[in-house]
């Protein structure tokens, strides 16, 4: 939010009087100011002052006189727009690699887990929620579910450590990687790491687990979640490890390298396997929620009950810069769990 005195020492008074800045002090958005300065300037620009254009018969250089003063006025007008935007886009930039949260958390601390709920009123499903992730999947019901499966392709890799997790790979909308269940498909967003798993399976947790978040149009969030455990090297993760950053920072783009999520999965979820039913994917599933900050609830998670493996070597180049990033396990409730049969 930009304060009026400073608005005014950065800008002028005469152009926070102008009202160009209201937008900017009651802390709109840039999208929302843009359109509304344009606005405010072409409403302006064409509203005749009182006593000239208005009466019904002006005068020809009163009329001329108008015409270049609202002119220069209008210039002006769109002069002011442009800076301020310009000074709002860098204050609203990303600062640094924790910037998509508003208040800064931690899996450790005072800003631990425990504590989360507190730290920001938009963090407090974390500690209100009824539907919260992770959870102990155990006893969960059989029965015969939807088949889901996969339509993943190589693209290019973008990667981070945000200082929650080592490796994180970012999608932009209309990659066309997808996760379809039925006849609705759900896009890949993101994929992270956490170190150990932070699901439990009959009350013993994974060497590791991959997390996939999807989103449909509709606004729908899927999470899937990959175990991984100790065994043979993964092609997919050694190459995502070759580019893993040693510390916090801004995502980096990885010039002529492309990664496939594909094989982040097993092999029962792969390709055509998947979608001709042969050996389909199994899993378990409930409702849940994101496992950080803000908690947010109402995500369908499924869990695959095929684990892949990783190898020691990779595990513990990840557990030297992350090796507890984890939130706790989550009562159930009383949740529904469901295992395909």
């Amino acid at each position: 939010m930009l304060p009026l005195n400073a608005a005014c020492a950065i800008f002028g008074e005469e152009a926070v009087k102008s009202g160009a800045f209201l937008l900017a002090i009651s802390g709109a958005t840039c999208g929302s100011l843009a359109s509304t300065l344009t606005l405010r300037c072409q409403t302006n620009c064409r509203r005749p002052p009182t006593g000239i254009l208005s009466a019904r018969n002006p005068t020809a250089p009163e009329a001329g006189r108008y015409a270049v003063e609202r002119e220069a006025r209008c210039d002006l007008r769109k002069y002011w727009i442009a800076i301020l935007l310009l000074f709002i886009a860098a204050i609203l930039a990303p600062a640094g690699p924790q910037a998509q949260w508003r208040t800064p958390w931690s899996y450790e601390g005072e800003k631990g887990p425990e504590y989360w709920g507190d730290l920001d009123p938009d963090y407090a499903a974390c500690k209100t929620g009824r539907e919260q992730s992770p959870i102990d999947i155990r006893d969960a019901q059989k029965t015969v579910l939807p088949a889901i499966r996969f339509e993943y392709k190589s693209g290019p890799l973008k990667i981070i450590n945000n200082g929650y997790t080592a490796v994180r790979v970012n999608y932009a909308p209309g990659n066309g990687n997808f996760l379809i269940l039925g006849e609705k498909h759900y896009e890949l967003t993101q994929f992270h790491f956490h170190h150990p798993s932070e699901e439990y399976i009959h009350g013993k947790p994974f060497d590791m687990v991959i997390h996939l978040m999807h989103s449909a149009s509709d606004g729908k969030v899927v999470a899937v979640a990959v175990l991984l455990k100790a065994g043979s090297a993964n092609v997919v993760i050694q190459q995502l490890w070759k580019y893993m950053p040693q510390t916090a920072g801004k995502e980096q783009e990885i010039a002529g390298v492309e990664v496939n999520p594909a094989g982040l999965l097993p092999h029962d979820a792969r390709g055509d396997n998947a979608a001709s039913g042969e050996n389909a994917t199994s899993y378990y599933t409930y409702t849940g929620s994101q496992t950080a900050p803000p908690c947010t609830e109402g995500v369908t998670w499924f869990v695959l009950k095929t684990p892949m493996e990783i190898s020691a070597e990779e595990i513990n180049a990840f557990a030297k810069l992350y090796p507890h990033d984890v939130r706790p396990l989550q009562p159930p409730n009383g949740r529904v769990l469901k295992e395909s049969q």
